[in-house]
């Protein structure tokens, strides 16, 4: 996917906003990017399309907030503050990838070696004006998914 630029925070909620009408349960998606990219903001977008009328935080010390909103089961991670990827066995972290819940990733890179391949891999840049986005699809349900955004996004 050619990269889709978002002018400002309004656009990043959007396009999370769009990733929840078309994401799956049982979807692993993973959110790449440096500090203030937007992560949050895109997975704030995300879980207020589906129904979530509170705040929207990243999970960072606790490196995991459940939401469960409309029979939707989403587990947003952030996991910047993990030191080794084997703390995720301690967190239960495969429970989490039963495919009844979708999980929005913060920091992958921070779990080499122990996270799945996800299904789709979104990452974000900081550009000059706003950010850029673009995502990669590695299964059958992220293909879908890529699919969908490609065609609402497309310019």
């Amino acid at each position: 996917m050619n990269p889709v630029f978002l002018e400002d925070e309004a656009a990043m909620e959007a396009f999370g906003a769009k990733l929840a009408e078309v994401a799956d349960k049982g979807a692993l998606v993973t959110l790449s990017g440096n500090l203030g990219a937007g992560k949050t903001t895109l997975t704030r977008g995300f879980i207020h399309a589906v129904g979530h009328t509170g705040a929207v935080k990243s999970p960072t010390y606790t490196l995991v907030e459940p939401y469960d909103i409309n029979g939707r089961n989403i587990m947003h991670f952030d996991l910047y503050r993990l030191s080794d990827p084997e703390e995720l066995e301690y967190l239960g972290f495969r429970d989490y990838l039963d495919g009844t819940s979708l999980c929005l990733i913060e920091w992958p890179e921070k779990a080499n070696g122990f996270l799945p391949e996800p299904d789709l891999a979104i990452s974000i840049n900081v550009v000059k004006g706003g950010r850029q986005i673009s995502w990669q699809s590695f299964s059958k349900k992220g293909a879908q998914i890529d699919q969908h955004l490609t065609a609402a996004f497309q310019t």
